[in-house]
């Protein structure tokens, strides 16, 4: 994941870009094995798209590629990711319907707001750190409930600790919705001078959106 206090610049073909295309060029393969019950292998592709985030981001400090597109297309993929993982699994009703309602819903919301905060001069929101939290515990609950799938043995431990996480990341994450409302309602009621960017009573992150 891209940022730092490095200069951001504009460019497209770096790098850390051409990974991040690599791991969302993955993201479909990963919707296509947990739609056909292939665990094993998806969880190898997540682990693959996990290194691959990770040396995206070292290498744009290393060699100074922090651009714009890097910036955006690293919580795309996040998103793409549980998106492909929710909907792998509610085909095969691994898990309900409402939980992926329930998730995209707020990600329609976030939307929502960000047309708002446009229309009055205002840019993105700051992530506040419950979202961090809550895109954390989606992230490690999607995994453990297809470890669950792919290996019976360790199920009876690995399904209830996915369920756990899954329940509380879906709780924070309209915790956090809530959050932004809030500050949406009170940055927009802002004077005109005052706008620009959203008050900084939100956690600020350069990179990845949550």
């Amino acid at each position: 994941m891209e940022g730092g206090s490095a200069v951001v610049s504009s460019r497209v073909w770096t790098v850390p870009n051409v990974l991040s295309f690599f791991r969302l060029a993955l993201v479909p393969v990963f919707l296509w094995l947990i739609v056909a019950g292939e665990d094993g292998l998806a969880l190898l592709v997540l682990v693959v798209s996990s290194i691959t985030d990770f040396l995206d981001g070292w290498l744009a400090r290393r060699l100074h590629q922090v651009s714009r597109l890097g910036q955006l297309l690293d919580p795309a993929a996040d998103r793409l990711y549980i998106f492909a993982a929710l909907i792998g699994l509610c085909w095969r009703e691994v898990i309900p319907w409402w939980l992926f309602l329930v998730i995209i819903a707020r990600d329609v919301m976030l939307a929502v707001l960000g047309v708002i905060l446009a229309n009055h001069g205002f840019g993105p929101l700051p992530v506040h750190h419950l979202g961090k939290v809550a895109t954390f515990c989606l992230f490690v609950a999607l995994p453990l409930l297809m470890l669950g799938e792919a290996f019976a043995p360790i199920a009876p431990f690995s399904l209830p600790l996915g369920w756990a996480f899954a329940l509380w990341g879906a709780f924070l994450y309209w915790w956090a919705g809530v959050v932004y409302i809030r500050e949406t309602a009170r940055v927009i009621r802002l004077p005109a001078d005052d706008r620009g960017a959203p008050s900084d009573t939100l956690d600020r992150k350069e990179v990845d959106g949550a």
